[in-house]
């Protein structure tokens, strides 16, 4: 029984994740998203009381936190063991893992899209709850091993945070733009010329001399 409702829970939020990415917060209605999701108004209400207001946080907390853990891996997996004759291609390695992540859960990114273009619509707990579970989790964790990096000489800053946003607005935030945040993506090639220039121009500024 307890299995079938969280299935039924689960259904109701990438229902939900899906309209929410289409038509954005002020135009979803519960109506939409029991038709997306193939359940009735009631099931959602007995899962969610509190309407849309919930379940739009639901999606978007969910949502940040499986990017966040994606992303936690792409540090452990590429940052975790880097040389200084390896520090550029280990950085590269990262930040297309990182990228990756964005593609893996589009339906995510569908929702911050729509939500960056209403921020003034939607309640201002959901934007901070969404910058603290997704990116600024993601962001410490970059800049925590940055710091390491910099202790074992691989990089020069005395502002590890700084480098770390550094790295990724020379990159992520690059790809962000020119693909419309993931609405029209680029191609591989595209995205690997991007983030191999900007890794380059990273260690212009931050490899030390």
């Amino acid at each position: 029984m307890r299995q079938g409702m969280a299935e039924k829970r689960a259904a109701i939020v990438e229902g939900a994740r899906k309209v929410f990415g289409r038509d954005g917060y002020t135009r979803t209605t519960i109506d939409s998203i029991a038709k997306e999701a193939v359940v009735s108004t009631r099931t959602i209400y007995n899962h969610f009381p509190g309407g849309k207001v919930q379940l739009f946080r639901a999606v978007v907390v969910e949502g940040s936190e499986s990017v966040v853990e994606a992303r936690l891996d792409a540090i452990d997996r590429r940052l975790h063991k880097v040389a200084a004759a390896d520090l550029e291609q280990d950085l590269v390695d990262f930040v297309r893992a990182w990228v990756a992540a964005s593609h893996r859960f589009s339906d995510h990114f569908a929702v911050v899209r729509q939500m960056r273009v209403e921020s003034a619509h939607v309640p201002e707990e959901f934007l901070t709850a969404w910058r603290r579970s997704g990116p600024q989790r993601a962001s410490d964790a970059v800049a925590e091993r940055f710091e390491r990096l910099a202790a074992d000489g691989l990089l020069a800053t005395d502002d590890p945070a700084r480098a770390a946003r550094h790295l990724l607005l020379l990159t992520v935030a690059e790809i962000n733009e020119q693909g419309f945040h993931g609405a029209l993506p680029l191609s591989e090639d595209a995205e690997g010329a991007i983030i191999e220039s900007g890794v380059r121009a990273f260690l212009q500024g931050y490899a030390p001399r």
